[in-house]
C-alpha cells in the first residue's frame, strides 16, 4: 500500500494530458459541475502554497476558500468567478475548506462544503446564494447530524440527497460508535469496508431530512466490497449520476487513485460495482464528478501537472466521457 506522503501514481514527467486546465490563474481541485439555466458551473476547492509538511491526516491541504469556474460552451474560455466563501466568513469553521458541491432549488443555490469545527472534527456546512457564482452567505452552523467530508447533492426529480465520507484525513473511521471518537476504527481486510454515508435533505436544503446511513457498495457477486480490496474499496469523492434511467455511483480508490464506478436502483443503493471510470492521474489524489452539457457527457478531474506533480497544487480539466451499449462506462485515460 502506498502512503500518502510517499506515493504518486503517475510522475509528471511522463505524462502529456489530453486536456489542459479549465483556467491558470489559481490551482483548483475536486471540481463538482452542475448545469444550470443552460450554462455550466464548476464547484472546485482552492489549493495554496501552505508551506505545511504533508502527512497522511492531508494537513498540506490548507484551502481557505472557495471560486466558481463557469462554461457557456466546451469551446470557449472558462471564467474564473471572484472569492465565493472565505472561512474567515464561516462562524464554526477554523480550516480546510476541501471538497464542495452545489445544488439549486426555487431559484436559490445552496453551496455545501466540509471544514474542520473548531476541535478539527470534519462537518459539513451550508451556504445561500441568490445566484450561482455567489458570494455565498454561510449559516452559522454546520448541518446538525452530519461530519466527514466531499459532500455531493444529486437532484432527483426534486427530491435531493447529501452523499458524504472519506477515510484517512477524511475522518470517517473515527464514527464507528456514532459519535466522534479520537482512536481509529477500521475494519479487518476480510470485512465489509467503511461506506459511504447517505440522507435525504429537507425541504429547507439547510438541515438533513433524515440521520445519515451506509450507502451499501457490493462487488459483482453481490457481496459488500472488503476493506483489503484497495482497488474496489470506497475512499472518498462521493458523485451521483442517472444514464438510461439507472443511478451510477461513483468514487475515489485513494491509495491505488482510481475513479470507479457501481450501478444502483434507488438514490440510497445497494450499488454493484462496475469498474473503471479514470486511471491514476498526476499526483496523489483524484477526485471528480460527472455532468451531461449539451447532448454531451464530461468527466471532470483533476491532476498535478502543471505543478510538476506537487499533490497539494492541482489543476481541474474536463473530457468527454461515454458510454457503451450496455450503459457501461468507457474507462478514460488521461494520457493517452
Amino acid at each position: 500500500m502506498c502512503g500518502l506522503i510517499s506515493c504518486q501514481a503517475i510522475k509528471s514527467d511522463k505524462a502529456q494530458s489530453k486536456a489542459a486546465p479549465l483556467v491558470s490563474q489559481i490551482y483548483t481541485a475536486d471540481p463538482s459541475a452542475h448545469v444550470f439555466d443552460n450554462k455550466l458551473y464548476i464547484y472546485p476547492s482552492h489549493d495554496v502554497d501552505s508551506g505545511i509538511a504533508s502527512d497522511s491526516d492531508g494537513v498540506h491541504f490548507a484551502m481557505r476558500d472557495y471560486h466558481v469556474i463557469s462554461l457557456d460552451s466546451v469551446d470557449q474560455p472558462a471564467t474564473l468567478h471572484p472569492k465565493a466563501l472565505d472561512v474567515d466568513d464561516v462562524a464554526w469553521a477554523s480550516r480546510q475548506m476541501w471538497a464542495p458541491d452545489a445544488a439549486e432549488k426555487d431559484g436559490l443555490y445552496y453551496l455545501y462544503f466540509p471544514a474542520k469545527d473548531k476541535n478539527d472534527i470534519f462537518r459539513i456546512g451550508v451556504a445561500v446564494a441568490d445566484n450561482p457564482t455567489g458570494p455565498f452567505k454561510a449559516q452559522p452552523h454546520p448541518i446538525a447530524g452530519t461530519y466527514s467530508i466531499d459532500p455531493a447533492v444529486y437532484n432527483d426529480n426534486g427530491e435531493y440527497y447529501l452523499y458524504v465520507g472519506g477515510i484517512w484525513g477524511g475522518q470517517l473511521q473515527h464514527w464507528h460508535y456514532g459519535k466522534f471518537q479520537s482512536q481509529a476504527k477500521y475494519p479487518a481486510d476480510n470485512e465489509p469496508a467503511l461506506m459511504p454515508k447517505v440522507a435525504k435533505l429537507a425541504d429547507n436544503m439547510l438541515s438533513l431530512a433524515e440521520p445519515l446511513k451506509d450507502l451499501i457498495l457490493l462487488d459483482q457477486n453481490g457481496k459488500a466490497i472488503t476493506q483489503g480490496d484497495n482497488d474496489k474499496r470506497f475512499f472518498e469523492a462521493a458523485w451521483m449520476h442517472k444514464y438510461q434511467g439507472r443511478y451510477y455511483f461513483s468514487w475515489s480508490t485513494g491509495d491505488t487513485h482510481k475513479i470507479v464506478y457501481a450501478i444502483g436502483d434507488s438514490p440510497y443503493g445497494p450499488f454493484v460495482f462496475q469498474g473503471t471510470v479514470l486511471e491514476p492521474v498526476v499526483g496523489w489524489t483524484n477526485h471528480h464528478s460527472i455532468a451531461e452539457f449539451k447532448g454531451k457527457w464530461y468527466l471532470f478531474f483533476h491532476d498535478s501537472a502543471a505543478s510538476n506533480g506537487a499533490t497539494h497544487l492541482r489543476s481541474v480539466k474536463m473530457l468527454e466521457l461515454t458510454y457503451d451499449s450496455e450503459g457501461k462506462i468507457i474507462p478514460i485515460n488521461a494520457y493517452k
